[in-house]
């Protein structure tokens, strides 16, 4: 495919996703859509394309895959907001805490306390959100539940992050009702945590990507990751 008939697609594509947030979303105007760039074939152009459609907020899911394409993107930086979507090692933290907008992957104590020592010491408050890991599926990182709740008490005494909501994937099965179930859950839990908790403060539900973001944004997603079908 030629370059401009690529660029032509993605804008295509961001229209289309759009208008699937109008039709499915219970609460469009609430939805944000992250486009995953962590693939090699967004390069400067694609992603010039996608900040002509509005769309600012990136996502990656490795640091050093993340700190390339910002240099990529560096006289556009006050622009855009960098999510980090994958799982973050400690020793990563460190390369992204001064910019990073927010971080979806928060699944252990260590990490979240390492998130805030590091925000702590440049005077920052990071926004991140609680991923929870619903399908049971060991290659999937995540809390469960039940762990989750155990280490809450903590988490929340946490002064440099500020917990904005949960993420989750859905199992990797072909069953929607099962996908569905799944976000459902989610948001059933968010709910509790903010009536016993978080006084209605948790605001966010990143969940859905490329195949299964219509179903998520019926269940209440508020942030949908898409990569694949911005490219295809």
């Amino acid at each position: 495919m030629r370059e401009g008939d690529f660029l032509a697609t993605i804008t295509k594509r961001v229209e289309e996703i759009q208008e699937d947030i109008k039709k499915h979303s219970i609460y469009p105007e609430k939805v944000k859509l992250v486009a995953v760039t962590k693939y090699p074939i967004v390069d400067k152009p694609k992603l010039e394309e996608l900040m002509a459609n509005e769309i600012f907020d990136f996502g990656e899911n490795r640091v050093q895959v993340l700190e390339a394409k910002r240099e990529l993107l560096e006289e556009d930086k006050d622009k855009i907001n960098w999510n980090f979507i994958g799982n973050l090692q400690k020793n990563k933290v460190k390369y992204i805490i001064d910019y990073v907008y927010m971080i979806h992957s928060i699944n252990r104590m260590s990490l979240a306390q390492e998130v805030d020592k590091r925000a702590k010491g440049i005077g920052r408050i990071i926004d991140v959100l609680i991923e929870i890991n619903l399908s049971g599926e060991e290659s999937k990182e995540g809390y469960t539940k039940e762990d989750f709740y155990k280490e809450l008490p903590e988490l929340m005494k946490l002064k440099n992050i500020n917990i904005k909501g949960l993420m989750t994937m859905a199992p990797n099965v072909d069953d929607e009702e099962e996908i569905r179930a799944s976000f459902r859950k989610l948001r059933e839990i968010k709910d509790e945590l903010n009536e016993k908790y978080f006084k209605g403060t948790l605001s966010e539900l990143s969940m859905g990507m490329s195949h299964d973001y219509k179903i998520a944004l019926e269940e209440g997603a508020t942030i949908i990751r898409v990569g694949s079908k911005l490219y295809s």
